[in-house]
């Protein structure tokens, strides 16, 4: 929950949510809750994991993302980074 008049505290899980509704519950029709839960469950994975770009990770997807981060040489931790 936000703080009083601070409407910015839930607006990455307000932007998910949305985008969630729009482009996978709004266009789906199911039978039992069910259906509904591995419909959602598919679509986390196979496109919104893996297909959609997100605008905070470089316009990539979040699975590219990682690759790429994990790609990367791991930098060690020093005492003027503040750990000790």
């Amino acid at each position: 929950m936000s703080r009083q008049a601070n409407p910015c505290d839930n607006t990455k899980a307000e932007s998910f949510i949305k985008t969630l509704k729009y482009e996978e519950v709004c266009r789906s029709q199911y039978l039992d809750l069910a259906e509904a839960r591995a419909s959602i469950g598919r679509f986390l994975e196979q496109v919104y994991n893996e297909k959609r770009l997100h605008a905070a990770l470089g316009y990539c997807p979040p699975a590219e993302f990682e690759q790429k981060l994990d790609a990367q040489p791991a930098v060690p931790a020093t005492a003027a980074e503040g750990v000790y």
